[in-house]
Parts: C-alpha cells; sequence; structure tokens
C-alpha cells in the first residue's frame, strides 16, 4: 500500500482497512507488554524492590535481604527498565520513590502481605488449635461475642472462626463442627444440646415519645410498634398480657433481629425483644423494659454438631463453656479506662 505524504501539516488518511490493521498491531502490542510486565521473571526484582521501598534505602534493603547494595540496585534498574519508568530518584545522599514509584510500592507492599498471609495459613502454627462455629447473628452479637474474651483467656491456643447465617449450614468436612441455633430442638442429621430458653418482653427507649407515662401493658399499643419477624409477635404477648380487642396499628418490620433492636436504640418504635438479645441494651440503659408480662418463648437456644461425626476435644470444650455461661443472666460490657469514665477506680461501676 501506497500512501501519498501530502503537503507538510496534512493529515494522512488511511483507508479502513489500514485502520483496522493498525489497531490490530497496537492491541498486540499491548498484549505483549502487558505479558512481559507479568512474566515470572520480574517477581525476585519486584520483591528487592518492595524491601528497597519500604527502607528508601538501597543499604538497608541489602542489609535484609543477605545482598549487596549494588545486586539492589541491579534489581531495581532491570525492573524500571522493563516497566519503562522510573521508580526511585537518585542523589548525593541516597534515593526517594517517585510517583510511579510509590504506586508500585504499595500495590506490591499489599500483594506481599496477602501471599504471607496464604503461606501462612497453609502451615498453621502447630500450637494454635481452630474451631469452626456457626450461630444466628442476633445471638453473636448480643450474646456470644461479649462473653468470647472470657473463652480466649481460657483458652489462649484456640483460634475461632464465627459465621453467622440464619439458615442451618452443611456440617462437613468442611464446615463448621458446632452451632448455636434457635428452635424447637429437631434438625435432621444433628445432634442438639439444650443450651438456654428465652422470653420475650417489651421493650423501648428511654427517649420514645409516651414511653415515661406507661402504666399498663395496653398503653403499649399507642407506641409506635417494630417487627422482627419471629414466630411470636405481638399479638401473642398482648393475648398473654390479657389484653383483648387490640387494634394494632400497622408494624415497621425488619428481617433480622439486631436490626430491630437498634431501631428501637434509636427511637423508632417498641419492640417485643428476646431477654438475651436485649439484656446489654437495658444494661447500658439504651432500652428500658416497658409494663406487661413475659411471654415464655416457644423456642429455645440449642449446640448443634453432625451426628455422625465425634466432637473434638476442642469443640468438647467450647460446648462445655456455652453451658456455664448460659447460667450467667448478665451480660459482659466493654472495659473503659477510668480516664474516660471521669472516675477514681473505686468508683468504677461493675457489669
Amino acid at each position: 500500500m501506497r500512501v501519498n505524504p501530502g503537503r507538510k501539516g496534512d493529515s494522512i488518511r488511511l483507508p479502513s482497512h489500514a485502520h483496522k490493521r493498525v489497531v490490530s498491531v497496537q492491541a498486540t502490542n499491548m498484549i505483549w507488554v502487558s505479558t512481559m510486565i507479568l512474566r515470572p521473571a520480574l517477581l525476585p526484582a519486584l520483591g528487592v524492590f518492595a524491601v528497597a521501598a519500604r527502607h528508601q534505602n538501597f543499604a538497608h534493603a541489602a542489609q535484609e535481604l543477605h545482598l549487596t547494595a549494588s545486586a539492589v540496585s541491579h534489581h531495581v534498574r532491570r525492573l524500571e527498565e522493563l516497566l519503562g519508568t522510573v521508580l526511585f530518584q537518585r542523589h548525593a545522599r541516597g534515593v526517594r520513590l517517585t510517583a510511579e514509584g510509590r504506586q508500585l510500592a504499595d500495590a506490591a507492599a499489599a500483594a506481599l502481605s496477602d501471599l504471607n498471609a496464604v503461606a501462612g495459613n497453609l502451615h498453621p502454627q502447630a500450637d494454635v488449635v481452630p474451631l469452626r462455629v456457626t450461630t444466628i447473628r442476633s445471638l453473636s452479637y448480643c450474646w456470644l461475642i461479649p462473653r468470647l474474651p472470657r473463652f480466649t483467656q481460657l483458652h489462649p491456643r484456640m483460634r475461632i472462626e464465627l459465621q453467622t447465617s440464619t439458615e442451618l449450614v452443611r456440617f462437613d468436612e468442611t464446615g463448621p463442627e458446632l452451632g448455636i441455633r434457635y428452635g424447637l430442638g429437631q434438625w435432621p442429621g444433628m445432634a442438639a444440646h439444650h443450651l438456654m430458653d428465652d422470653e420475650l418482653c417489651p421493650v423501648a427507649s428511654p427517649a420514645l415519645a409516651g414511653v415515661s407515662a406507661l402504666r399498663e401493658a395496653a398503653q403499649i399499643a399507642a407506641l409506635p410498634l417494630l417487627s422482627d419477624m419471629s414466630p411470636q409477635g405481638w399479638r401473642d404477648w398482648f393475648r398473654a398480657a390479657g389484653v383483648r380487642g387490640l387494634d394494632l396499628p400497622s408494624l415497621h418490620t425488619f428481617s433480622d433481629s439486631t436490626d430491630a433492636m437498634r431501631a428501637a436504640v434509636y427511637g423508632i418504635g417498641a419492640v417485643l425483644a428476646r431477654k438475651h438479645i436485649a439484656q446489654p441494651y437495658l444494661q447500658r440503659y439504651e432500652l428500658v423494659r416497658l409494663p406487661g408480662p413475659a411471654l415464655k418463648a416457644r423456642y429455645a437456644y440449642y449446640v448443634v454438631h453432625a451426628e455422625h461425626r465425634p466432637l473434638s476435644p476442642t469443640a468438647q470444650a467450647f460446648m462445655d463453656w456455652l453451658k456455664r455461661e448460659a447460667l450467667e443472666e448478665r451480660t459482659p460490657l466493654p472495659a473503659l479506662p477510668d480516664e474516660l469514665l471521669g472516675l477514681p477506680p473505686a468508683d468504677r461501676p461493675h457489669d
């Protein structure tokens, strides 16, 4: 193909098939450059660069890597040549990262950190014992996690992997070994150990309008009401309280009990709460108990595991600890330093 260059300043027009060929060549070159950048031969130089970037000193990087400073410099220059950009500014007193060097250093540090973490998981420490546990989010948030520090203090070698889900997940070799579930205690293929019963009671923020004037259960119906879609709801509770013929208002509905509790804390309305879920909010006075009885819940909490799979000593220890914790009604609250509370040590409130 011959192209007439024309006069100076004129643009050169190519046939459409020629444009396609140029684009094809450019795309091929881009693929070649990308392949060149990511090829394995670059990894040693990239590792040396990451250390040099962290120190911003070739001599210090050489000491850490057991190389000479000139070897570090050689790796960095090779990387710069292959990438076609300057990564360090050299001056008489040392080196300093360029803007491009800082971008690459951040990415390299993050990648190496991820690789170290994965490598550590492939060969876990010999004295660390893992345990996978699954439960529902509301119990994890309000009951289990506040108590976990006591377990980790008793068993410092154990590492808990806690998963939250409303579904009964598969308890196979790759799944959890233990679960804490809320129900009737009967799940196919599962052994269930009773942990604790629960009861339902109405609670609301002390700042919610009308709460301070409540004197009897029937008056609660005048408040905005929240529902967490539990099997037992407000109608069951009002019936247990001896209140009949109420025309309940439309409810604010939440699919998760934790969200319903937080909505109550922020004054959206009153919620019919499970005692074990409400306890930390009551202790912190974020919520207050409203007039009326406690309704025994139809469901209870159970520790479950696969029937065909014998419990490991770690899982057995955790289940025994759970049963002891279930005897303690009050929820541990996080410790705060005396100076933050503005109190002398002797006057600090206790859980």
